[in-house]
């Protein structure tokens, strides 16, 4: 499949193992590969990024997604339905870390780490963004997987990504529209 990466596509891959080695993590994420994104420029991904007002909030996105990753990576639909049972995340978290620690339900750090071979995997749910970007560019006719195949794919992958890039109207319908300047299909 990598073979039908684009140039921009692979810096992207590689940007993301890049950030998942700065946050000392055991594996890529899908964060990672949003963050890489977040760090491209002169691309299409870049470009639907300006377009919506994302390129100059890579800070406060950073930020979203550390809040996410501080509550486990719960997205904010879970949040949401455990508070309808009556569970306060923000009060469990806040009970665990002050029995645990600061970031003790964060993921993808592990507290043995043993040897390091140098290669951090991707993990199901990054893999899945990249098996995504496929169908999303076959889907559009292309026959290249280009960065904003990736952009597009992770809008659409359940989680605290997507729940981050709809905060800042990265839904897969204004991508696309600031990509490819189309109205998504009625359906």
């Amino acid at each position: 499949m990598f073979e039908r990466f684009t140039k921009s596509a692979r810096g992207v891959v590689k940007g993301a193992v890049v950030q998942a080695e700065r946050a000392d993590a055991d594996s890529v994420t899908e964060e990672h590969l949003l963050l890489a994104l977040l760090h491209q420029e002169g691309t299409r991904s870049s470009f639907a990024f300006a377009s919506l007002g994302i390129a100059g909030r890579r800070e406060a996105v950073a930020r979203a997604l550390a809040d996410a990753r501080r509550r486990g990576g719960l997205s904010k639909a879970d949040q949401e339905a455990l508070a309808g049972i009556g569970i306060d995340v923000a009060e469990i978290v806040s009970k665990v870390e002050q029995a645990h620690g600061e970031g003790a339900m964060q993921s993808g750090r592990s507290a043995k780490r043993g040897l390091r071979t140098g290669h951090r995997p991707f993990t199901r749910q990054a893999k899945a963004v990249l098996e995504n970007s496929l169908r999303v560019a076959l889907g559009r006719g292309d026959r290249h997987i280009g960065d904003e195949h990736l952009l597009l794919a992770l809008t659409t992958q359940p989680g605290a990504v997507a729940d981050v890039l709809t905060e800042y109207g990265a839904t897969y319908g204004a991508v696309e529209r600031a990509l490819f300047g189309v109205e998504p299909k009625a359906g």
